[in-house]
Protein backbone atom coordinates (compact mmCIF):
# COMPACT_ATOMS: atom_id res chain seq x y z
CA UNK A 1 0.00 0.00 0.00
CA UNK A 2 1.30 3.62 -0.89
CA UNK A 3 1.63 5.71 1.88
CA UNK A 4 1.41 9.33 2.12
CA UNK A 5 4.09 11.42 3.22
CA UNK A 6 4.63 14.86 2.96
CA UNK A 7 7.48 14.34 0.32
CA UNK A 8 4.97 12.32 -2.14
CA UNK A 9 2.09 15.05 -1.38
CA UNK A 10 4.36 17.44 -2.23
CA UNK A 11 5.73 16.15 -5.40
CA UNK A 12 2.56 15.01 -6.41
CA UNK A 13 1.19 18.58 -6.26
CA UNK A 14 4.57 20.41 -7.95
CA UNK A 15 3.81 17.82 -11.10
CA UNK A 16 0.26 19.21 -10.83
CA UNK A 17 1.32 22.21 -11.39
CA UNK A 18 4.03 21.57 -13.72
CA UNK A 19 1.75 19.93 -16.01
CA UNK A 20 -0.26 23.44 -15.59
CA UNK A 21 -0.45 26.32 -18.62
CA UNK A 22 2.77 27.92 -19.18
CA UNK A 23 0.58 31.41 -18.40
CA UNK A 24 -0.31 30.27 -15.24
CA UNK A 25 2.85 29.60 -13.95
CA UNK A 26 4.46 32.96 -14.91
CA UNK A 27 1.92 34.60 -12.90
CA UNK A 28 2.94 36.35 -9.33
CA UNK A 29 2.49 34.80 -5.65
CA UNK A 30 0.91 37.06 -3.11
CA UNK A 31 2.32 36.75 0.50
CA UNK A 32 0.35 38.16 3.15
CA UNK A 33 2.97 37.96 6.80
CA UNK A 34 0.40 37.97 9.82
CA UNK A 35 1.92 38.84 12.95
CA UNK A 36 1.17 38.90 17.08
CA UNK A 37 -2.74 40.49 17.26
CA UNK A 38 -5.06 41.72 14.57
CA UNK A 39 -6.78 45.32 15.75
CA UNK A 40 -10.70 45.84 15.35
CA UNK A 41 -9.64 49.79 14.64
CA UNK A 42 -6.90 51.80 13.75
CA UNK A 43 -4.81 53.10 16.58
CA UNK A 44 -4.83 56.36 18.07
CA UNK A 45 -1.41 57.19 16.37
CA UNK A 46 -1.92 55.27 13.11
CA UNK A 47 -2.88 58.84 10.97
CA UNK A 48 0.06 59.84 11.97
CA UNK A 49 2.71 57.19 11.80
CA UNK A 50 1.02 53.83 9.72
CA UNK A 51 0.43 51.29 12.12
CA UNK A 52 -0.82 47.56 12.37
CA UNK A 53 -3.19 45.46 10.46
CA UNK A 54 -6.78 46.30 11.41
CA UNK A 55 -9.23 43.61 10.40
CA UNK A 56 -11.02 45.50 7.81
CA UNK A 57 -7.43 46.59 6.44
CA UNK A 58 -6.31 42.52 5.81
CA UNK A 59 -9.84 41.73 4.54
CA UNK A 60 -9.28 44.69 1.96
CA UNK A 61 -6.10 43.42 1.21
CA UNK A 62 -6.80 40.38 0.53
CA UNK A 63 -9.22 41.13 -1.76
CA UNK A 64 -7.07 43.54 -3.74
CA UNK A 65 -5.48 40.56 -4.26
CA UNK A 66 -8.45 38.37 -5.45
CA UNK A 67 -8.82 40.99 -7.90
CA UNK A 68 -5.33 41.37 -9.78
CA UNK A 69 -5.16 39.35 -12.75
CA UNK A 70 -0.81 39.28 -12.04
CA UNK A 71 -1.61 37.23 -9.03
CA UNK A 72 -2.38 33.55 -9.20
CA UNK A 73 -2.13 32.51 -5.82
CA UNK A 74 -2.24 33.69 -2.71
CA UNK A 75 -0.39 32.83 0.66
CA UNK A 76 -1.16 33.69 4.05
CA UNK A 77 2.07 33.05 6.23
CA UNK A 78 0.92 33.27 10.26
CA UNK A 79 3.90 34.27 12.38
CA UNK A 80 3.15 33.88 16.00
CA UNK A 81 -0.34 35.41 14.56
CA UNK A 82 -2.88 36.25 17.84
CA UNK A 83 -6.42 35.23 15.71
CA UNK A 84 -9.47 35.15 17.63
CA UNK A 85 -12.16 32.98 16.72
CA UNK A 86 -14.25 34.78 15.13
CA UNK A 87 -11.26 36.32 13.20
CA UNK A 88 -10.42 33.26 11.78
CA UNK A 89 -13.82 32.83 10.25
CA UNK A 90 -14.16 35.93 8.83
CA UNK A 91 -10.43 36.23 7.41
CA UNK A 92 -11.56 32.26 6.44
CA UNK A 93 -14.29 34.07 4.20
CA UNK A 94 -11.72 35.59 2.24
CA UNK A 95 -9.47 32.60 1.27
CA UNK A 96 -13.19 31.17 0.05
CA UNK A 97 -13.76 34.42 -1.77
CA UNK A 98 -10.13 34.31 -3.30
CA UNK A 99 -10.95 30.64 -4.16
CA UNK A 100 -13.82 31.87 -5.84
CA UNK A 101 -12.35 34.44 -8.00
CA UNK A 102 -9.94 31.55 -9.46
CA UNK A 103 -6.77 32.00 -6.88
CA UNK A 104 -4.65 29.15 -5.28
CA UNK A 105 -5.08 29.88 -1.74
CA UNK A 106 -2.59 28.31 0.98
CA UNK A 107 -1.80 28.53 4.71
CA UNK A 108 1.39 28.44 5.73
CA UNK A 109 3.03 28.24 9.41
CA UNK A 110 6.03 26.80 11.34
CA UNK A 111 3.52 25.17 13.89
CA UNK A 112 -0.48 24.71 13.69
CA UNK A 113 -2.23 24.85 16.63
CA UNK A 114 -6.20 24.59 16.93
CA UNK A 115 -6.25 28.47 15.73
CA UNK A 116 -4.06 28.07 12.59
CA UNK A 117 -5.70 24.24 11.73
CA UNK A 118 -9.21 26.37 11.66
CA UNK A 119 -7.67 29.19 9.69
CA UNK A 120 -5.61 26.40 7.40
CA UNK A 121 -9.46 25.00 7.30
CA UNK A 122 -10.28 27.62 4.57
CA UNK A 123 -7.25 27.10 2.06
CA UNK A 124 -7.22 24.82 -0.38
CA UNK A 125 -3.69 24.20 0.80
CA UNK A 126 -2.35 23.55 4.21
CA UNK A 127 1.52 24.00 4.37
CA UNK A 128 3.86 23.52 7.73
CA UNK A 129 7.39 24.08 7.74
CA UNK A 130 9.50 20.90 7.87
CA UNK A 131 10.10 19.77 11.04
CA UNK A 132 7.08 21.74 12.67
CA UNK A 133 4.92 20.36 15.00
CA UNK A 134 1.20 19.80 15.31
CA UNK A 135 -1.69 20.13 17.86
CA UNK A 136 -5.31 19.90 18.31
CA UNK A 137 -6.43 18.59 21.20
CA UNK A 138 -10.03 19.89 21.05
CA UNK A 139 -11.79 22.75 23.37
CA UNK A 140 -11.05 22.60 27.23
CA UNK A 141 -12.63 25.52 29.44
CA UNK A 142 -11.28 26.71 32.91
CA UNK A 143 -13.39 28.21 35.59
CA UNK A 144 -12.05 29.46 38.91
CA UNK A 145 -14.35 29.53 41.85
CA UNK A 146 -13.07 32.14 44.93
CA UNK A 147 -15.71 31.37 47.32
CA UNK A 148 -13.04 29.45 50.01
CA UNK A 149 -10.14 31.79 48.99
CA UNK A 150 -12.42 34.80 49.90
CA UNK A 151 -13.61 33.20 53.32
CA UNK A 152 -10.55 32.02 53.90
CA UNK A 153 -9.12 35.97 53.56
CA UNK A 154 -11.73 37.14 55.25
CA UNK A 155 -13.69 38.75 52.52
CA UNK A 156 -17.61 38.03 51.48
CA UNK A 157 -18.79 38.72 48.29
CA UNK A 158 -22.52 40.26 48.57
CA UNK A 159 -23.28 39.92 45.30
CA UNK A 160 -27.60 39.59 43.87
CA UNK A 161 -28.30 38.60 40.19
CA UNK A 162 -31.15 39.26 38.04
CA UNK A 163 -31.33 36.05 36.12
CA UNK A 164 -30.95 32.43 36.95
CA UNK A 165 -28.40 32.13 34.41
CA UNK A 166 -26.53 34.51 35.12
CA UNK A 167 -23.50 33.43 36.43
CA UNK A 168 -22.52 37.04 38.04
CA UNK A 169 -22.25 35.62 41.68
CA UNK A 170 -20.70 31.88 40.77
CA UNK A 171 -17.12 32.53 40.84
CA UNK A 172 -17.26 34.60 44.28
CA UNK A 173 -19.93 32.66 46.25
CA UNK A 174 -20.09 29.55 45.24
CA UNK A 175 -17.09 26.34 45.41
CA UNK A 176 -18.61 24.99 42.14
CA UNK A 177 -21.04 25.84 39.42
CA UNK A 178 -25.08 26.07 40.37
CA UNK A 179 -26.99 23.84 38.58
CA UNK A 180 -28.69 26.92 36.50
CA UNK A 181 -24.79 28.24 34.94
CA UNK A 182 -23.29 24.60 34.41
CA UNK A 183 -26.29 23.94 32.01
CA UNK A 184 -26.04 27.78 30.39
CA UNK A 185 -22.46 27.03 29.89
CA UNK A 186 -22.57 23.68 29.11
CA UNK A 187 -24.55 24.66 26.07
CA UNK A 188 -22.60 27.09 24.84
CA UNK A 189 -19.41 25.25 24.97
CA UNK A 190 -20.97 22.34 22.94
CA UNK A 191 -22.42 25.25 20.04
CA UNK A 192 -18.53 26.37 20.36
CA UNK A 193 -17.17 22.67 19.93
CA UNK A 194 -19.69 22.00 17.02
CA UNK A 195 -18.99 24.80 15.28
CA UNK A 196 -15.16 24.17 15.54
CA UNK A 197 -15.82 20.67 14.09
CA UNK A 198 -18.12 21.89 11.41
CA UNK A 199 -15.50 23.82 10.49
CA UNK A 200 -12.94 21.09 10.39
CA UNK A 201 -15.29 18.64 8.88
CA UNK A 202 -16.08 20.82 5.58
CA UNK A 203 -12.61 22.11 4.78
CA UNK A 204 -10.10 18.82 5.27
CA UNK A 205 -13.09 16.64 4.20
CA UNK A 206 -13.38 14.41 7.15
CA UNK A 207 -16.02 12.34 8.59
CA UNK A 208 -16.57 12.62 12.30
CA UNK A 209 -14.85 9.48 12.62
CA UNK A 210 -11.90 10.80 10.68
CA UNK A 211 -11.65 13.96 12.97
CA UNK A 212 -11.93 12.34 16.19
CA UNK A 213 -9.24 10.24 14.78
CA UNK A 214 -7.37 13.04 13.92
CA UNK A 215 -7.81 14.66 17.62
CA UNK A 216 -6.72 11.62 19.22
CA UNK A 217 -3.69 11.20 17.21
CA UNK A 218 -2.96 14.35 16.81
CA UNK A 219 -3.48 16.11 20.41
CA UNK A 220 0.44 16.44 20.04
CA UNK A 221 2.02 15.40 16.83
CA UNK A 222 5.01 16.22 14.33
CA UNK A 223 3.76 17.12 10.78
CA UNK A 224 4.07 13.70 9.09
CA UNK A 225 1.18 12.25 11.58
CA UNK A 226 -0.82 15.68 11.21
CA UNK A 227 -0.27 14.81 7.26
CA UNK A 228 -1.21 11.12 7.60
CA UNK A 229 -4.27 12.76 9.94
CA UNK A 230 -5.65 14.37 7.04
CA UNK A 231 -5.01 18.00 8.79
CA UNK A 232 -2.24 19.01 6.59
CA UNK A 233 -1.59 18.88 3.24
CA UNK A 234 2.28 19.12 2.81
CA UNK A 235 5.78 19.38 4.89
CA UNK A 236 8.04 22.74 3.16
CA UNK A 237 11.00 24.37 4.20
CA UNK A 238 10.26 27.74 3.75
CA UNK A 239 12.86 28.40 1.26
CA UNK A 240 11.43 26.04 -0.97
CA UNK A 241 7.86 26.94 -0.63
CA UNK A 242 7.94 29.77 -3.63
CA UNK A 243 8.95 26.73 -5.92
CA UNK A 244 5.95 24.11 -3.94
CA UNK A 245 3.53 26.61 -5.14
CA UNK A 246 4.83 27.81 -8.77
CA UNK A 247 6.13 24.27 -9.71
CA UNK A 248 9.34 26.24 -11.01
CA UNK A 249 12.28 28.03 -8.83
CA UNK A 250 12.38 31.26 -8.36
CA UNK A 251 9.06 32.29 -8.83
CA UNK A 252 7.80 35.88 -8.34
CA UNK A 253 6.58 37.42 -4.74
CA UNK A 254 4.22 40.23 -4.17
CA UNK A 255 4.47 41.36 -0.67
CA UNK A 256 1.00 41.90 0.44
CA UNK A 257 0.86 44.53 2.80
CA UNK A 258 -2.01 45.46 4.97
CA UNK A 259 -0.42 47.78 7.67
CA UNK A 260 -1.93 51.34 7.94
CA UNK A 261 -0.70 54.04 5.96
CA UNK A 262 0.13 57.61 7.43
CA UNK A 263 -2.16 60.38 6.08
CA UNK A 264 0.77 63.25 7.43
CA UNK A 265 3.85 63.62 5.62
CA UNK A 266 7.01 65.53 6.18
CA UNK A 267 9.83 66.65 4.02
CA UNK A 268 12.80 65.50 5.42
CA UNK A 269 15.24 68.12 3.37
CA UNK A 270 13.23 71.02 4.97
CA UNK A 271 12.21 70.21 8.47
CA UNK A 272 11.37 73.89 9.02
CA UNK A 273 9.19 73.86 6.63
CA UNK A 274 6.82 71.32 8.05
CA UNK A 275 7.03 73.09 11.49
CA UNK A 276 3.48 74.65 10.69
CA UNK A 277 2.29 70.67 10.31
CA UNK A 278 3.39 69.58 12.87
CA UNK A 279 2.40 72.26 15.26
CA UNK A 280 -1.08 71.47 13.51
CA UNK A 281 -0.98 67.71 14.26
CA UNK A 282 -0.02 68.25 17.71
CA UNK A 283 -3.29 70.51 18.33
CA UNK A 284 -5.65 68.85 15.98
CA UNK A 285 -7.16 65.62 14.83
CA UNK A 286 -7.24 64.79 11.53
CA UNK A 287 -10.16 66.34 9.00
CA UNK A 288 -13.14 63.22 9.57
CA UNK A 289 -15.11 64.72 6.14
CA UNK A 290 -15.41 62.10 3.16
CA UNK A 291 -14.77 63.10 -0.07
CA UNK A 292 -18.16 61.27 -0.89
CA UNK A 293 -20.92 58.65 0.23
CA UNK A 294 -19.48 56.56 3.43
CA UNK A 295 -20.46 54.26 5.98
CA UNK A 296 -19.77 54.99 9.70
CA UNK A 297 -18.00 52.39 11.38
CA UNK A 298 -18.63 52.93 15.31
CA UNK A 299 -16.32 51.10 16.99
CA UNK A 300 -17.53 49.58 21.14
CA UNK A 301 -14.53 47.48 22.27
CA UNK A 302 -14.33 46.93 26.08
CA UNK A 303 -15.71 47.77 29.00
CA UNK A 304 -18.18 50.41 29.02
CA UNK A 305 -18.06 52.68 31.26
CA UNK A 306 -20.02 56.29 32.36
CA UNK A 307 -17.93 59.03 30.49
CA UNK A 308 -15.13 59.20 28.67
CA UNK A 309 -13.45 56.02 26.95
CA UNK A 310 -9.62 55.35 28.59
CA UNK A 311 -6.99 53.07 28.02
CA UNK A 312 -5.03 51.84 30.86
CA UNK A 313 -7.52 50.00 33.40
CA UNK A 314 -6.48 48.51 36.56
CA UNK A 315 -5.72 45.11 34.04
CA UNK A 316 -4.50 47.50 31.49
CA UNK A 317 -7.92 47.10 29.64
CA UNK A 318 -9.56 49.84 27.38
CA UNK A 319 -12.61 51.21 28.30
CA UNK A 320 -16.28 52.93 26.08
CA UNK A 321 -17.02 55.79 27.80
CA UNK A 322 -21.34 56.97 26.92
CA UNK A 323 -19.75 59.98 26.74
CA UNK A 324 -17.24 59.41 24.17
CA UNK A 325 -19.51 57.25 22.19
CA UNK A 326 -22.47 59.40 22.05
CA UNK A 327 -20.72 62.79 20.77
CA UNK A 328 -19.08 60.07 18.19
CA UNK A 329 -22.97 58.91 17.57
CA UNK A 330 -23.61 62.65 16.84
CA UNK A 331 -21.00 63.27 14.85
CA UNK A 332 -22.14 60.75 12.58
CA UNK A 333 -25.83 61.73 12.87
CA UNK A 334 -24.97 65.40 11.44
CA UNK A 335 -22.77 64.49 8.47
CA UNK A 336 -25.03 63.93 5.91
CA UNK A 337 -22.46 61.74 3.55
CA UNK A 338 -22.58 59.22 5.36
CA UNK A 339 -25.35 57.20 4.47
CA UNK A 340 -25.59 54.23 6.98
CA UNK A 341 -24.00 53.21 10.07
CA UNK A 342 -22.82 49.19 11.91
CA UNK A 343 -22.20 49.61 15.27
CA UNK A 344 -18.76 46.86 16.09
CA UNK A 345 -19.47 45.45 19.11
CA UNK A 346 -17.01 43.53 21.18
CA UNK A 347 -18.03 43.86 24.83
CA UNK A 348 -18.55 41.98 28.24
CA UNK A 349 -21.05 45.58 28.76
CA UNK A 350 -20.49 46.79 31.85
CA UNK A 351 -22.48 50.05 33.85
CA UNK A 352 -26.18 50.08 32.84
CA UNK A 353 -26.66 53.43 32.70
CA UNK A 354 -23.66 54.23 30.09
CA UNK A 355 -25.86 51.11 28.10
CA UNK A 356 -28.85 53.29 28.20
CA UNK A 357 -27.17 55.98 27.30
CA UNK A 358 -25.45 54.75 24.29
CA UNK A 359 -28.63 53.11 23.50
CA UNK A 360 -30.71 56.10 23.24
CA UNK A 361 -27.90 57.54 21.10
CA UNK A 362 -28.22 54.52 18.61
CA UNK A 363 -31.85 54.63 18.20
CA UNK A 364 -31.62 58.77 17.67
CA UNK A 365 -28.85 58.21 14.41
CA UNK A 366 -31.44 55.33 13.18
CA UNK A 367 -33.88 57.57 12.82
CA UNK A 368 -32.50 59.16 9.80
CA UNK A 369 -30.23 56.45 8.35
CA UNK A 370 -29.84 52.65 8.83
CA UNK A 371 -27.70 51.66 11.63
CA UNK A 372 -27.03 47.77 11.46
CA UNK A 373 -24.45 45.77 14.27
CA UNK A 374 -21.20 43.73 13.59
CA UNK A 375 -20.72 41.38 16.35
CA UNK A 376 -16.79 40.16 17.22
CA UNK A 377 -16.23 38.14 19.45
CA UNK A 378 -18.59 39.11 22.32
CA UNK A 379 -21.95 41.56 22.79
CA UNK A 380 -22.74 40.53 26.39
CA UNK A 381 -25.31 42.22 28.72
CA UNK A 382 -24.39 45.93 28.11
CA UNK A 383 -23.29 44.80 25.04
CA UNK A 384 -25.97 43.35 23.96
CA UNK A 385 -27.93 46.15 25.00
CA UNK A 386 -27.43 48.22 22.47
CA UNK A 387 -26.91 45.42 19.76
CA UNK A 388 -30.53 45.68 20.00
CA UNK A 389 -30.56 48.84 18.77
CA UNK A 390 -29.65 48.45 15.52
CA UNK A 391 -32.01 47.62 12.63
CA UNK A 392 -30.64 44.25 11.97
CA UNK A 393 -27.99 42.04 13.59
CA UNK A 394 -24.95 40.05 12.08
CA UNK A 395 -23.15 37.37 14.36
CA UNK A 396 -20.06 35.51 13.20
CA UNK A 397 -20.19 31.68 14.23
CA UNK A 398 -18.42 31.86 17.43
CA UNK A 399 -20.05 35.11 18.82
CA UNK A 400 -21.05 35.22 21.77
CA UNK A 401 -24.52 37.08 22.86
CA UNK A 402 -26.75 36.70 25.62
CA UNK A 403 -26.53 37.48 29.00
CA UNK A 404 -29.41 39.47 29.48
CA UNK A 405 -29.12 40.12 33.10
CA UNK A 406 -28.10 42.60 35.65
CA UNK A 407 -25.48 42.26 38.71
CA UNK A 408 -25.31 44.21 42.26
CA UNK A 409 -23.38 43.82 44.91
CA UNK A 410 -20.34 45.00 47.15
CA UNK A 411 -17.33 42.72 48.83
CA UNK A 412 -17.65 42.59 52.92
CA UNK A 413 -14.22 42.89 53.80
CA UNK A 414 -14.39 43.40 57.96
CA UNK A 415 -12.66 40.02 57.72
CA UNK A 416 -10.12 40.96 55.31
CA UNK A 417 -9.38 43.94 57.74
CA UNK A 418 -9.56 41.92 61.39
CA UNK A 419 -6.50 39.35 59.42
CA UNK A 420 -4.85 42.15 58.76
CA UNK A 421 -5.18 44.25 62.11
CA UNK A 422 -6.54 47.02 60.57
CA UNK A 423 -8.89 49.40 62.96
CA UNK A 424 -11.76 50.83 60.20
CA UNK A 425 -13.98 53.27 62.06
CA UNK A 426 -17.16 53.93 60.41
CA UNK A 427 -19.12 57.36 59.69
CA UNK A 428 -22.52 58.06 57.96
CA UNK A 429 -24.76 60.31 57.81
CA UNK A 430 -28.52 59.60 56.17
CA UNK A 431 -30.61 56.60 56.51
CA UNK A 432 -28.88 55.01 53.47
CA UNK A 433 -26.05 56.48 54.49
CA UNK A 434 -23.62 52.96 55.21
CA UNK A 435 -25.41 50.92 52.25
CA UNK A 436 -21.82 50.36 50.73
CA UNK A 437 -19.93 50.26 53.90
CA UNK A 438 -16.37 48.07 52.80
CA UNK A 439 -16.90 46.77 56.65
CA UNK A 440 -19.78 44.46 56.88
CA UNK A 441 -22.24 42.63 54.73
CA UNK A 442 -25.80 43.64 53.75
CA UNK A 443 -28.63 42.56 56.02
CA UNK A 444 -31.50 40.66 54.65
CA UNK A 445 -33.80 43.49 54.32
CA UNK A 446 -30.46 45.22 52.12
CA UNK A 447 -30.43 42.81 49.96
CA UNK A 448 -34.12 43.13 49.17
CA UNK A 449 -33.96 46.78 48.77
CA UNK A 450 -30.65 46.24 46.04
CA UNK A 451 -32.58 43.60 44.43
CA UNK A 452 -35.78 45.43 43.85
CA UNK A 453 -33.40 48.50 42.00
CA UNK A 454 -32.17 45.91 40.02
CA UNK A 455 -35.69 44.14 39.12
CA UNK A 456 -36.54 47.93 37.66
CA UNK A 457 -33.10 47.74 35.65
CA UNK A 458 -33.84 44.28 34.43
CA UNK A 459 -37.33 45.48 33.46
CA UNK A 460 -36.13 48.20 31.35
CA UNK A 461 -33.40 45.57 29.58
CA UNK A 462 -35.85 43.18 28.93
CA UNK A 463 -38.25 45.80 27.34
CA UNK A 464 -35.16 46.85 25.11
CA UNK A 465 -34.53 43.72 23.65
CA UNK A 466 -38.21 43.00 23.25
CA UNK A 467 -38.60 46.19 21.42
CA UNK A 468 -35.95 45.76 19.34
CA UNK A 469 -36.25 41.89 18.66
CA UNK A 470 -39.58 41.71 17.62
CA UNK A 471 -41.11 38.37 18.89
CA UNK A 472 -38.26 37.23 21.01
CA UNK A 473 -39.20 34.76 23.38
CA UNK A 474 -37.55 35.90 26.45
CA UNK A 475 -38.11 32.82 28.61
CA UNK A 476 -35.97 30.68 26.39
CA UNK A 477 -33.20 33.76 26.26
CA UNK A 478 -33.25 36.27 29.41
CA UNK A 479 -32.25 35.29 32.69
CA UNK A 480 -28.67 35.50 31.75
CA UNK A 481 -28.27 32.90 28.92
CA UNK A 482 -25.55 33.08 26.65
CA UNK A 483 -25.69 31.60 22.96
CA UNK A 484 -23.12 31.08 20.03
CA UNK A 485 -23.86 32.47 16.67
CA UNK A 486 -25.94 30.26 15.25
CA UNK A 487 -28.35 29.36 18.04
CA UNK A 488 -28.54 33.43 18.39
CA UNK A 489 -29.89 33.49 15.25
CA UNK A 490 -32.01 30.71 15.85
CA UNK A 491 -33.60 32.25 18.68
CA UNK A 492 -34.09 35.42 17.07
CA UNK A 493 -31.10 37.30 18.61
CA UNK A 494 -29.42 37.95 15.59
CA UNK A 495 -30.30 37.94 11.77
CA UNK A 496 -27.75 36.38 10.19
CA UNK A 497 -24.48 34.87 10.28
CA UNK A 498 -21.72 36.95 8.65
CA UNK A 499 -18.29 38.57 9.48
CA UNK A 500 -17.75 42.46 9.69
CA UNK A 501 -16.88 42.15 5.58
CA UNK A 502 -20.17 41.00 4.90
CA UNK A 503 -22.30 43.34 6.69
CA UNK A 504 -20.33 46.12 5.89
CA UNK A 505 -20.88 44.72 1.77
CA UNK A 506 -24.49 43.94 2.69
CA UNK A 507 -25.12 47.50 4.29
CA UNK A 508 -23.73 49.21 0.90
CA UNK A 509 -26.05 46.87 -1.28
CA UNK A 510 -29.32 47.83 0.92
CA UNK A 511 -28.08 51.62 0.33
CA UNK A 512 -27.04 50.98 -3.43
CA UNK A 513 -23.64 52.20 -3.11
CA UNK A 514 -21.15 51.11 -5.50
CA UNK A 515 -18.58 53.47 -4.21
CA UNK A 516 -17.87 54.22 -0.65
CA UNK A 517 -15.87 55.16 2.19
CA UNK A 518 -15.36 53.26 5.59
CA UNK A 519 -14.94 55.51 8.41
CA UNK A 520 -14.01 54.72 11.61
CA UNK A 521 -15.67 56.32 15.05
CA UNK A 522 -14.49 57.50 17.46
CA UNK A 523 -12.27 59.41 15.10
CA UNK A 524 -8.45 59.69 15.87
CA UNK A 525 -6.86 62.18 18.29
CA UNK A 526 -4.42 64.80 18.02
CA UNK A 527 -1.39 64.12 19.10
CA UNK A 528 -1.45 66.22 21.99
CA UNK A 529 -4.81 64.76 23.18
CA UNK A 530 -2.83 61.58 23.46
CA UNK A 531 -0.16 63.51 25.44
CA UNK A 532 -2.42 64.85 27.87
CA UNK A 533 -4.05 61.43 28.24
CA UNK A 534 -0.68 59.59 28.73
CA UNK A 535 0.52 62.47 31.33
CA UNK A 536 -2.19 64.46 31.91
CA UNK A 537 -2.61 62.63 35.48
CA UNK A 538 0.61 63.93 36.99
CA UNK A 539 -0.47 67.30 36.73
CA UNK A 540 -4.03 66.21 38.48
CA UNK A 541 -5.12 67.28 41.79
CA UNK A 542 -6.47 66.23 43.95
CA UNK A 543 -6.22 62.46 43.68
CA UNK A 544 -4.68 60.44 40.27
CA UNK A 545 -6.85 60.60 37.34
CA UNK A 546 -7.78 56.84 36.17
CA UNK A 547 -4.92 56.73 33.88
CA UNK A 548 -2.10 53.71 34.01
CA UNK A 549 -2.58 51.27 36.77
CA UNK A 550 -0.91 51.16 39.73
CA UNK A 551 2.74 49.36 39.68
CA UNK A 552 0.93 46.68 41.62
CA UNK A 553 -2.07 45.85 39.94
CA UNK A 554 0.13 46.03 36.74
CA UNK A 555 2.33 43.62 38.60
CA UNK A 556 -0.89 41.53 39.11
CA UNK A 557 -1.62 41.64 35.67
CA UNK A 558 1.22 41.02 34.26
CA UNK A 559 1.06 37.15 36.06
CA UNK A 560 -2.63 36.92 35.40
CA UNK A 561 -1.70 37.60 31.60
CA UNK A 562 0.86 34.65 31.53
CA UNK A 563 -1.16 32.30 33.43
CA UNK A 564 -4.55 32.23 30.86
CA UNK A 565 -1.77 33.03 27.90
CA UNK A 566 -2.19 35.73 24.97
CA UNK A 567 -5.06 34.37 23.19
CA UNK A 568 -7.29 34.07 26.34
CA UNK A 569 -5.71 37.22 27.94
CA UNK A 570 -8.12 40.01 26.05
CA UNK A 571 -11.45 38.56 27.14
CA UNK A 572 -10.33 38.02 30.62
CA UNK A 573 -9.14 41.41 31.16
CA UNK A 574 -11.89 42.68 29.80
CA UNK A 575 -14.50 40.67 32.12
CA UNK A 576 -12.39 41.38 35.25
CA UNK A 577 -12.48 45.32 34.22
CA UNK A 578 -15.89 45.65 33.54
CA UNK A 579 -16.51 43.92 37.16
CA UNK A 580 -14.54 46.37 38.73
CA UNK A 581 -16.92 49.48 38.35
CA UNK A 582 -18.59 47.08 41.44
CA UNK A 583 -16.20 49.55 43.37
CA UNK A 584 -18.02 52.92 41.79
CA UNK A 585 -21.54 51.52 40.61
CA UNK A 586 -23.55 49.10 42.50
CA UNK A 587 -25.31 47.69 39.21
CA UNK A 588 -24.00 46.65 36.11
CA UNK A 589 -25.38 44.84 33.00
CA UNK A 590 -22.06 42.77 32.37
CA UNK A 591 -21.13 39.05 32.09
CA UNK A 592 -18.01 38.65 34.27
CA UNK A 593 -17.54 35.09 33.66
CA UNK A 594 -14.37 35.36 31.60
CA UNK A 595 -14.61 32.10 29.47
CA UNK A 596 -11.54 30.48 28.58
CA UNK A 597 -10.95 28.03 26.10
CA UNK A 598 -7.73 26.22 25.65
Amino acid sequence: MFKWTSRARALVAVAALAAAPAAALSQSIGRLDLEGPILDRPGPLDWLAGGRPTLRSVMSTLAEAGADAEISAVVVRLKDAELNRTQIEELGSALEALAKAGKRTYVFAENYGPAELLLGSHAQQVVIQSGGGVSLPGLHMEEMYLADTLSWAGVKAELVQIGDYKGASEMFVNSAPSKAWDQNINQLLDSLYGAMRAELKRGRKLSDEKLDEAMRRVWIADAEEAIEAGLIDAAVDLPALGAFIAGRPDPEWVELDAAGEPTFSMDTTNPFAALPAMMKALTEPPSRSPDGPAIALVHIDGAIVDGDSGAGGLFGESSVGSRTVRNALEEVRAEDKIKGVIIRIESPGGSATASEVIWQGVRRVAEKKPVWVSVGSMAASGGYYIAVAGDRIYVNPSSIVGSIGVVGGKFAMGGLYDKLKVRVVERSRGPMGGMFTSVTPWSPEQIEQVRSKMRRTYDLFTKRVAAGRKGIDLSKTAEGRLFAGQKAVDLNMADTLGGLDECIGALASHLGLAEYEVLDYPGPQSLGEILEEMFGQFASAPGVRAGRPPALAGEAAAVLRTVVGERAWPGVRDSLGALMQLRREPVLLVSPQAIILK
